[in-house]
């Protein structure tokens, strides 16, 4: 793909992932408009080339917004994302609003906004979604946070089948535990990881960048005709 003549949108583009697909896109000669809560990430990201608006997403209508000032725009990556652990019996009302609000509904927002601006000017377009494992898996302690990715499953199964009619075509990744400075913070403790990666037949976490070429592939002409598809990035993680 000629990403010279692409423009993308990428949230959560100052960590992690998003930083990670940004930084990749940026580099094979896409123009980048990155959506990132810190000002510090944004300055970074400045520093190398790419323009970038700083939003709390978490924010329906700062969301909203940013997402028109980071139109036209040819490709969206929704990977903005964060968690707070509790057990099932300790989510409180605040965490789990948050975790919806930030994983999930600022997706929707984003995309609304996006595929309006795609649909009006005649063009078709291709959104990627930054799910996680979590979706389908029950992790302790993630009650909240696997909530809020098994929402955007079904929510982009539901955009794969509206946008798809108009040409643009929603795909979600979902990774097992990737070296994120999120996933670092949340998998430091040897007794949580160790049996982690044993679930997983490769031996190891994932790199941001393994993440990111998945994405580019879902974005890119090569999978043009991959709509509506959960794809695990895992190591063959096994679920059971």
């Amino acid at each position: 793909m000629d990403w010279s003549r692409k423009s993308v949108i990428v949230t959560g583009a100052g960590k992690g992932i998003g930083h990670a697909t940004a930084m990749m896109l940026h580099a094979r000669g896409a123009r980048v408009i990155a959506l990132s809560r810190s000002h510090e990430d944004i300055a970074a990201l400045a520093a190398q080339g790419i323009t970038g608006h700083r939003v709390d997403l978490g924010d329906a209508e700062a969301a909203r917004a940013a997402a028109r000032a980071a139109l036209p725009a040819d490709l969206l990556v929704n990977c903005a994302g964060t968690t707070i652990l509790q057990s099932v019996l300790d989510v409180t009302v605040e965490a789990f609003d948050e975790l919806m609000a930030v994983n999930t509904r600022a997706a929707l927002i984003v995309s609304q906004e996006y595929a309006r601006a795609r649909i009006a000017q005649g063009l078709g377009g291709a959104i990627v979604n930054v799910s996680s494992v979590s979706s389908f898996t029950g992790f302790a302690d993630h009650a909240a946070y696997c909530a809020s990715k098994g929402a955007l499953d079904a929510m982009s199964r539901v955009m794969a089948n509206e946008l798809g009619r108009k040409g643009i075509r929603v795909n979600c990744v979902n990774p097992a535990v990737t070296l994120t400075p999120m996933a670092v913070k949340a998998w430091s403790d040897p007794a949580k990881a160790n049996p982690m990666l044993a679930r997983m037949p490769l031996g190891r976490f994932i790199k941001p960048e393994e993440v990111a070429e998945a994405i580019l592939f879902l974005l890119s002409d090569a999978a043009a005709m991959i709509n509506g598809v959960t794809l695990p990035i895992d190591a063959g993680f096994e679920v059971n």
